[in-house]
């Protein structure tokens, strides 16, 4: 059975936006909450959903993501360019969100409805945006921070490896409820056409 691609419209692309901002919000004040930040896969989503929206989208997105920051370091009582966490790394923080978009809008490009194939693209897409993510999100913050008082490569392998399943880990899980998410959608919007479509002939 073929599912079509979904087309979000102007409407749906601004409600689409409004849930990925509350996912974010509610996951991003603490990065070691139980519920860990989304904002890998909220990024990764958008590209998929509203994948030819970048110039405004992603804009918004990445200030929501500074705002939290902002307002998580200065309600602790500390300065926000002081923070260790706000480095010259910070700004790398761009090109990262930048590679989980883009890895969601090529999925969306290829996504032909719900497959096996679909899934495997899927995978694959979301292992690798979120490497190139970690990629850049680690080295950054190793080599550009003053979170490590030494720099040497053994001591940045040590740190990548330290840190790289937890950041995979929480993504995949993200990308698991995504999936069931998505496909529940995907049916409920046929079922509400097919719907319609029968009450129109009546």
């Amino acid at each position: 059975m073929t599912v079509s691609r979904p087309s979000p419209t102007a409407p749906w692309r601004t409600g689409i936006l409004a849930i990925l901002a509350l996912v974010m919000l509610a996951t991003r004040v603490n990065h070691f909450s139980a519920l860990p930040d989304a904002s890998w896969m909220v990024f990764f989503a958008a590209g998929f959903y509203l994948r030819g929206s970048a110039r405004w989208a992603f804009p918004l997105l990445m200030a929501l993501a500074v705002a939290i920051d902002y307002a998580v370091i200065t309600g602790e009582g500390l300065s926000f360019w002081s923070h260790y966490c706000v480095s010259p790394a910070y700004w790398f923080l761009l090109p990262s969100y930048g590679a989980m978009w883009f890895g969601g809008s090529w999925l969306r490009q290829h996504y032909n409805g719900l497959h096996a194939r679909e899934l495997g693209l899927f995978l694959l897409s979301v292992v690798v945006a979120a490497n190139v993510c970690y990629l850049l999100t680690n080295g950054s913050f190793y080599w550009l921070s003053s979170a490590a008082p030494v720099h040497s490569f053994g001591g940045w392998m040590k740190n990548f490896g330290d840190w790289y399943l937890p950041y995979l880990q929480t993504t995949l899980i993200y990308a698991a409820v995504a999936t069931v998410l998505h496909v529940a959608a995907t049916y409920a919007a046929r079922a509400f056409a097919a719907e319609a479509g029968q009450h129109a002939r009546r």
